[in-house]
């Protein structure tokens, strides 16, 4: 028997047309521009081609539509706990949509992040930036080639999506200082995020309105090493709490001040940021809800209303954030 004659027959569209009772251009269009169809028709396209296994080619689609089916997601740390529950409800949500992600990490380097985006830019329909490091006018120049949504960096004529940390700061502050905490240190994270500068305002304006004395300390990345090395400057500073960028620098300060025999919170009391990490920590951390997996659910909705309506591609939603109290914080010191 001829080797060929083994194999069964490639599921094609024009299989789908004959089965489902429509032309071969209804069952293009059922994958590509669905609005354009009846619900009823687009469902019973799509019922025919999942019984014979028919899968649309996405080179035919790409050429046929100017669209590929993909959308890019660049983060700036995979490894930072922040980013997975983001990335996961975007490859969630794009599959749903029928739509590829390509990820990227541009490990807090923006010409590393800028080639990133130049290498996905012919293969990709949009841009989801989470936390861009890069500079106002290199986001607004890739966003003429392709729609761009961005996570926490707020660029006007853009869709953005915002996660209000600093609301959730005033609170930690609020906090703090009701439990007689006087010197408050605050670890902040790299100069170019959106977030850190939203969170080093409102500590710095909490401070003067509550009348405390703040002392900050500039880390160039959020790591857990970054948290555990800031220690030896944390105990000069007399500060008697501290609020950290997010979760990973709050566990690094926690761990080394543990090891100094400085105990959270008796001696010292810990806010995070994030509830990354917050219950897995000893004691159990205290810090600022964000809501990722929310932000990433909302970034690809906006992306695709982009996709499909061009003239609205600038948007603007904030997210808030609220205090989540664990056991690492306490009344200060005596």
């Amino acid at each position: 028997m001829p080797r060929s004659a083994s194999r069964p027959a490639m599921p094609t569209i024009a299989g789908v047309a004959d089965l489902a009772g429509v032309s071969r251009a209804t069952v293009s269009r059922a994958f590509t521009r669905p609005e354009m169809l009846s619900e009823e028709t687009v469902r019973r396209v799509k019922e025919v081609a999942d019984e014979i296994g028919y899968r649309p080619n996405r080179a035919a689609r790409a050429l046929s539509t100017g669209q590929h089916g993909n959308i890019a997601l660049i983060v700036p740390d995979i490894a930072n706990p922040f980013f997975p529950p983001l990335i996961r409800a975007v490859q969630a949500r794009a599959d749903e949509a029928g739509l590829s992600v390509f990820l990227g990490d541009s490990d807090e380097d923006p010409a590393r992040e800028d080639r990133l985006i130049g290498r996905f830019m012919p293969q990709v329909d949009g841009f989801v930036l989470a936390c861009p490091r890069l500079s106002q006018a290199a986001i607004q120049a890739h966003a003429r080639h392709r729609p761009i949504v961005l996570i926490n960096r707020d660029i006007a004529g853009l869709s953005r999506i915002l996660i209000d940390s600093a609301r959730g700061v005033v609170a930690a502050m609020r906090h703090l200082h009701g439990l007689g905490h006087r010197r408050i240190a605050y670890l902040g994270g790299p100069d170019v995020s959106w977030a850190q500068q939203q969170r080093d305002l409102a500590v710095r304006q909490s401070a003067s309105e509550l009348g405390a004395s703040i002392e900050t300390l500039s880390l160039p990345r959020a790591t857990f090493e970054a948290g555990f090395a800031s220690a030896d400057a944390i105990v000069a500073s007399q500060a008697t709490a501290a609020i950290a960028f997010d979760d990973l620098v709050a566990e690094g300060l926690l761990i080394q001040l543990t090891e100094r025999g400085i105990p959270v919170p008796d001696a010292f009391s810990i806010i995070g940021c994030d509830d990354a990490l917050g219950p897995r920590t000893r004691p159990a951390l205290t810090t600022i809800s964000s809501p990722a997996r929310e932000a990433g659910l909302e970034s690809v909705e906006a992306l695709m209303e982009n996709l499909q309506y061009p003239a609205r591609r600038s948007s603007r939603r904030m997210m808030e954030t609220a205090l989540i109290l664990r056991g690492s914080t306490a009344a200060a010191p005596s």
